[in-house]
């Protein structure tokens, strides 16, 4: 075997392995040795074939397994003998007609590219400086939460004959839709309760029906968003003939120890008690994004390195793959963004760029300071994706256990959320109180004179 070095970048190396026909050959025949004992072929006495006789009938396929056993470990004696340690699976390319190869008529020739990982010195994650968004819960806070509870666990009762509907009723409906006259897939539903109000079905057709009564019919007449999900119907005008069967209306939505014992609690103390708890818990998670999000942003100003050129096209591949999907989903172009798609490109390839970085980073972090997800850790992950789907939970659970990939998608955040609490612990954090709308906007969504802060 012979492994030549062809290219020496950064990150990147490249190896052309050559193994001669007659190494090959001899693979070949030392496999037919080590079957010879276990074949009992017509017209010989068992394990007497000769070896001669073996080649001619099972060479071509055992010398399909000697290429590729010998094409693994050309890969990774290039590798081990240079020392290398690759950021990915190494790739692997043939040269030459490997038919030749199968045939015994040429030397095995392929090269090996690897990119490896990049080496760096992490920092001290106690001198970082990040500001972590903060907001009280108030007495209007929880008497929103409660009333929010209260409406959803109000009983209704059939509005009086003659009445007509109010928002906040529920109207029991028959429909059809219909665009240019023909009806199309999806747009039809029978004894459908549609909350008034809602804002469940397309903006206006929930407004055409109040006023309605029990046994009227009514044609609805919408437009879809030009961004709805099935492209055929965007932006496009709808009627619904729509008939009202029945009419529901809310009964007064009280906030009293009635309401704790329908949460089965013994009363409206406890009840205010557990909803304040909730209310915190999600005042704490919306604090906690944004510190999550200024920590990485931390990290990625404080690291400076090369990156494995395989692993950035690869996430901006997977990155792109969802970008086009959304685009064809909402029937747009990158001319819709006001870009063009190398501009696009460009932006999200930024953004793959920024993932592999922190990726590197974390990973590195993690492994420094013993940080690492337990089995027990991915199993409760699994256990909260699987309630996602009532009735499915076995096949769900199954998908996994048969799925690594799978089980590292699940494993990965949960270890990016590992290193940056352990971050958070020891960076240097300050409070910055904000109100509560600033809270939970989406980090992207901040004023710039709080994100730049």
């Amino acid at each position: 075997m012979q492994i030549t070095q062809t290219v020496s970048e950064d990150l990147r190396r490249q190896f052309t392995v050559i193994i001669p026909a007659s190494e090959l050959d001899a693979k070949v025949t030392k496999r037919l040795e080590e079957m010879k004992p276990k074949m009992n072929l017509k017209g010989f006495r068992p394990g007497k074939a000769p070896v001669s006789y073996l080649k001619k009938q099972f060479g071509k396929s055992v010398m399909g397994e000697v290429v590729e056993q010998a094409v693994n470990e050309g890969s990774q004696k290039a590798i081990t003998d240079n020392q290398l340690k690759p950021a990915l699976q190494p790739k692997v390319e043939p040269v030459g007609d490997v038919q030749q190869v199968v045939d015994g008529k040429a030397d095995l020739q392929f090269t090996v590219t690897v990119d490896l990982m990049p080496e760096f010195e992490t920092t001290d994650v106690s001198k970082l400086t990040v500001e972590r968004l903060t907001s009280e819960v108030t007495d209007a806070d929880l008497d929103e939460a409660l009333d929010r509870l209260a409406k959803q666990s109000r009983s209704f009762a059939a509005r009086p004959e003659g009445e007509a509907a109010e928002k906040d009723d529920i109207v029991q409906i028959d429909f059809v839709g219909s665009v240019d006259g023909v009806e199309f897939e999806g747009g039809k539903g029978e004894d459908f309760n549609l909350t008034l109000g809602s804002g469940q079905f397309i903006p206006g057709f929930e407004d055409q029906l109040i006023g309605a009564k029990a046994g009227e019919s009514r044609e609805v007449k919408v437009t879809f968003p030009a961004e709805y999900q099935a492209s055929d119907l965007a932006g496009k005008d709808a009627v619904f003939a729509v008939t009202v069967k029945e009419i529901k209306t809310p009964e007064e939505a009280k906030i009293d120890d009635e309401l704790a014992k329908k949460m089965g609690l013994d009363n409206l103390t406890t009840l205010k008690d557990r909803v304040r708890d909730q209310v915190k818990g999600d005042f704490t998670a919306a604090s906690r994004l944004h510190l999550k999000r200024r920590i990485l942003d931390a990290l990625d100003t404080a690291y400076a390195f090369p990156l494995p050129p395989a692993m950035v096209q690869a996430e901006f591949e997977s990155i792109w793959a969802q970008v086009e999907a959304e685009l064809k989903r909402e029937g747009k172009t990158a001319a819709d963004e006001g870009k063009t798609e190398e501009e696009l490109k460009a932006e999200y390839h930024a953004i793959a760029e920024r993932r592999v970085r922190l990726g590197l980073v974390l990973g590195k972090l993690g492994e420094q300071n013993g940080i690492s997800i337990t089995g027990d850790e991915v199993n409760r992950a699994i256990m909260t994706r699987a309630r996602q789907f009532p009735g499915q939970e076995q096949q769900v659970f199954q998908f996994y256990a048969n799925n690594p990939q799978a089980q590292a998608e699940i494993r990965a955040p949960l270890f990016e959320d590992k290193v940056v609490d352990f971050i958070a612990e020891l960076a240097q954090v300050t409070d910055k109180p904000v109100d509560r709308e600033t809270l939970f906007k989406d980090p992207d969504d901040l004023p710039e004179s709080i994100k730049n802060a």
